[in-house]
C-alpha cells in the first residue's frame, strides 16, 4: 500500500477471496488486504527519524517519571509529528544513488514518503515508550537501590540490567511468535487503532463516502486538545466529580467512600478522556484493621498509623534487621493496597485455568500446526513473500542476554544479592507464563499481570533481600511485559506486511539505543539532583519526588524486606488472602462448564475471570471511578455502535480512539512546558482536583495524623 493510493493488489494479482478473508471480524473490516512488497521500508528517512523518536522520547519519559507529576508520553506523538518532516525530507532531500563499499547501492530519498516506512519509525519510536512512559520497572529498580538505598551501584552493572532484561524479552518473543503472531485468531486488537490511524494519515479517500478519516482524525484530535486544556488545567473538577464530599465536607467516612482520588469514588464520574483511559479499579469493604489507616493509599504504615520508616530495620548490607524489626513495629497496608494483592493471586492463577479450558486446544493444535502446512489467510500469505528471521537469531540473543545475567550475579553478588541459580528460576519462571498471558493479551487486550506472584516466591525463597526481590521480579516479570511488547510489534508488522528482517532490525536497534538512552538520562539525574526522591529532605515545592518509584521501593519493603511469610504466613495480618490463589483457579471452571453446556449461548465464554480481577490491578493508583467510565465507555462503542453503526464502527472507531489520546497528549505536553512546568496555576473552586481533604484520613480512636480530626 502506497502513499498515493487507497489500496494495491495482492502479490497474486488476485483480490482476496472469501476463503482467505480474516476469520476475526474486527480484523478484516479493518487491515487492508492488499500489499506493495515494492516500497521501501528500511530507508535513509526511516533510519533517522526512528533514531530520533525514540531517543526524543526515552529522553522526555525518564526526565518526566521522576518527578511529582509524571507524564508519560505516548509513541503516537511521534508517530503524528515525524509524518510532515518525512514528506518534507521526500521533497528536499537529493535523489542519487550512493554506492557503500563497492557493493551496496542506496539513496537518501527513493520517493515518496510511504507508510511502510512510517511503520517502522513508529515501532522504534515504542521502544522509547515501553522503557521510559510504559512500565519504566528496570529503572525504578536502578533508582530504588540508588535513591532510596543508597547504594554504591556501578555503571556498567545497572547497564546490563537495563538491557539484559531487555533482550531476554526479545528471546522471548522470538521463541512464541509462531504461537502469538501467525496464527488468525491471535489478532491483538490494539494493533488496530494503529492500523486505523495509518491509513487515516496516507490514504487518499473519495468524499463521496463521507468524511475521510483523516479529516475526521484531525477534527477529533483538535477537539481532544482544545477539550484537555479543561480538565488539565482550568478546570481539573471535570476529571473527578466527587460530589458526595461537597454534601458532607466535614465526614471523613462520607469522603472515603465518595472521592475519586483517595477513596472508593462512589457516586463519582469523569468528564476527562485521561480519567476514562487511564486506569482501572473496583469497591472494597473494611477490613484489615482499616479504620487505623487511609483507606486508598500506597504508603506503608506502622500499628499506629504513622508512616513506615523502613531505616529501622535495614542492616549495613540491606538485610533486614528482625530484632529492630520486632521492637519497631510489624508493617501495615491500607486496605485497598491489600486486597489489589489479594486479586493478583487470584489473577495468577485464574489465568492458568482459564487459559488451558478455552485455549488449550487451539495452543496444542497451533504447536502441531507449526511444522506442517496449514490453511493461510490473505495477510499470512503476502507476508509469504518476504524472507522470514531465522529462530537462531533470536536464541543467540537469548542465550547471551541469559549469560550476562547469570554473570552479573557473579561479579557483583553483593549488589544485586540474586544469585545464580534465582537468575535461572526467574527466567524459567518468565519461560512457562509469557505463552499464556500472550494468549490472554492477544484476544482479549487485557494483560493479566503476576507481579505479586514473582515477588511472593522470591520472598519466601530468600527472605530479608529487597534487592533480590527487585531483581527477581525484572527477570521473572518484567521480561515477559518487554516481550509481549515486541509480539503486539510483529503482529503490527504482519498487518502492515513489514519484511520480517526489518522488522527485527528496528527493533533491536531500537532497544539497544532506548536503554542506553534510558540508562544514561535517569543516572544522569540520580547523580546530579541532590536528594532526588527523598520527601523529607527535598525542598517542600521540589517536584523530584518519585511517586512511581515509591511503589516500587514499597513492594520491595513488602516482598523483599519483611517477607512475605510474615504477612500472609500463619498468624499474619493478611494471612486470608492466600485463599485467594484457590478461588482463581477454580472460578473459570463454572463458565466453562456452562459454555460446553449452552453452546449457543455466545456471552457466556465472554465471561473472563483473569481480565474481571484485573479490575483490582494497579489499585491503587488506580480507583473505581477509573473502571466504570472505562466500562461504559467501552461498552457503548465495541457492542452498540459496533452492532448497530458497524459502517461507522469500521471507518472511525480506531481513528476516534486515537484522535482522543493524541489531542490530549499534545496538550498535556503543551500545559506541561508553557505553564505547570514554570509554577503557572490558576487557584480557584473549579481548579481543586478534589475537594475530599479527609478521605486519607483514619477512622479508629486515638489515630493521630496531621491535618486530620482524631476520634475519640
Amino acid at each position: 500500500m502506497s502513499s498515493n493510493s487507497a489500496a494495491t493488489k495482492p502479490t497474486s494479482g488476485e483480490d482476496a477471496t472469501a476463503e482467505e478473508r480474516c476469520s476475526v471480524e474486527e480484523v478484516a473490516l479493518v487491515v487492508p488486504e492488499t500489499d506493495d512488497p515494492n516500497l521501501p521500508v528500511m530507508t535513509f528517512r526511516a533510519w533517522v527519524l526512528g533514531l530520533a523518536s525514540c531517543t526524543v522520547l526515552i529522553f522526555l519519559n525518564t526526565f518526566f517519571i521522576f518527578r511529582t507529576q509524571p507524564l508519560s508520553i505516548s509513541a503516537i506523538l511521534m508517530q503524528i509529528a515525524v509524518l510532515p518532516i518525512g514528506k518534507f525530507m521526500a521533497a528536499t532531500l537529493p535523489k542519487k544513488q550512493y554506492t557503500l563499499f563497492g557493493r551496496w547501492r542506496f539513496s537518501l530519498n527513493p520517493g515518496p514518503f510511504n507508510i511502510k516506512e512510517h511503520v517502522i519509525i513508529t515501532v522504534m519510536a515504542n521502544c522509547g515508550v515501553s522503557m521510559g512512559g510504559g512500565d519504566a520497572y528496570s529503572i525504578g529498580a536502578i533508582t530504588v537501590m540508588k535513591a532510596y538505598y543508597k547504594q554504591k551501584l556501578n555503571f556498567l552493572c545497572a547497564l546490563l540490567i537495563v538491557l539484559t532484561t531487555q533482550i531476554v524479552g526479545y528471546g522471548w518473543a522470538g521463541m512464541f511468535r509462531k504461537y502469538l503472531v501467525d496464527p488468525v485468531e491471535m489478532w491483538w486488537p490494539s494493533n488496530l487503532a494503529q492500523v486505523s490511524l495509518f491509513r487515516a494519515l496516507h490514504e487518499r479517500e473519495h468524499k463521496s463516502n463521507g468524511m475521510t478519516r483523516m479529516r475526521f482524525f484531525l477534527i477529533c484530535m483538535t477537539a481532544s486538545f482544545i477539550y484537555y486544556l479543561f480538565p488539565g488545567y482550568l478546570f481539573q473538577i471535570l476529571t473527578f466529580f466527587s460530589w458526595v464530599c461537597w454534601v458532607w465536607p466535614r465526614s471523613i467516612t462520607a469522603q472515603q467512600i465518595g472521592s475519586g482520588y483517595h477513596g472508593l469514588g462512589v457516586g463519582a464520574f469523569t468528564l476527562d478522556w485521561a480519567g476514562i483511559s487511564a486506569y482501572h479499579g473496583s469497591p472494597l469493604f473494611d477490613t484489615f484493621d482499616a479504620r487505623k489507616f487511609p483507606i486508598f493509599s500506597n504508603q506503608l504504615f506502622t500499628s499506629s498509623g504513622h508512616k513506615y520508616d523502613t531505616t529501622k530495620i535495614l542492616t549495613p548490607q540491606f538485610d533486614l534487621n528482625i530484632s529492630a524489626y520486632e521492637r519497631y513495629s510489624k508493617l501495615y497496608l491500607s486496605p485497598l493496597f491489600a486486597l489489589s494483592i489479594g486479586s493478583g493471586f487470584a489473577r495468577f492463577t485464574a489465568t492458568l485455568t482459564h487459559v488451558a479450558l478455552f485455549h488449550g486446544s487451539d495452543i496444542w493444535k497451533q504447536s502441531k500446526s507449526a511444522v506442517k502446512n496449514v490453511k493461510l489467510d490473505i495477510h499470512a500469505k503476502l507476508m509469504k513473500s518476504y524472507k522470514q528471521v531465522p529462530g537462531w537469531w533470536f536464541l543467540v540473543l537469548l542465550a547471551a542476554s541469559i549469560a550476562l545475567s547469570i554473570l552479573m550475579s557473579f561479579v557483583w553478588k553483593d549488589d544485586v544479592q540474586l544469585p545464580w541459580w534465582g537468575m535461572l528460576f526467574a527466567f524459567g519462571l518468565a519461560w512457562i507464563v509469557t505463552l499464556p498471558i500472550g494468549v490472554i493479551q492477544a484476544t482479549t487486550n487485557q494483560q493479566p499481570g503476576y507481579d505479586i506472584i514473582a515477588q511472593f516466591i522470591i520472598g519466601y525463597i530468600l527472605p530479608g533481600k529487597p534487592i533480590a526481590n527487585l531483581l527477581f521480579k525484572i527477570y521473572g516479570r518484567i521480561s515477559t511485559i518487554h516481550a509481549l511488547s515486541f509480539l503486539a510489534d510483529l503482529k503490527l508488522g504482519h498487518y502492515m506486511k513489514i519484511p520480517p528482517r526489518t522488522m527485527f532490525m528496528a527493533q533491536l536497534v531500537g532497544t539497544l539505543v532506548t536503554g542506553t538512552a534510558n540508562l544514561g538520562v535517569a543516572w544522569w539525574m540520580l547523580e546530579r539532583i541532590d536528594n532526588i526522591c527523598d520527601v523529607e529532605a527535598l525542598h517542600p515545592e521540589s517536584p523530584w519526588t518519585c511517586p512511581k518509584f515509591r511503589v516500587t521501593f514499597d513492594a520491595s519493603v513488602i516482598w523483599g524486606l519483611i517477607g512475605p511469610e510474615r504477612l500472609f504466613g500463619p498468624g499474619g495480618m493478611y494471612c486470608n488472602l492466600v485463599w485467594l490463589f484457590l478461588v482463581g483457579a477454580v472460578l473459570p471452571v463454572p463458565v466453562w462448564v456452562l459454555s460446553k453446556i449452552f453452546p449457543d449461548k455466545k456471552w457466556i465464554p465472554l465471561i473472563n475471570i483473569p481480565v474481571i480481577s484485573y479490575g483490582f490491578a494497579g489499585m491503587p493508583p488506580a480507583t473505581p471511578t477509573n473502571i466504570a467510565s472505562w466500562i461504559i465507555t467501552g461498552t457503548i462503542f465495541n457492542y452498540f455502535v459496533f452492532k448497530y453503526r458497524k459502517t461507522w464502527w469500521q471507518r472511525y472507531n480506531y481513528v476516534l480512539s486515537a484522535a482522543l489520546d493524541a489531542g490530549t497528549a499534545f496538550m498535556g505536553v503543551l500545559l506541561f512546558f508553557a505553564l505547570q512546568n514554570n509554577g503557572k496555576n490558576v487557584k480557584w473552586w473549579g481548579s481543586e482536583p478534589d475537594h475530599c481533604p479527609l478521605a486519607s484520613c483514619p477512622t479508629a480512636p486515638g489515630i493521630m495524623v496531621q491535618g486530620c480530626p482524631v476520634f475519640r
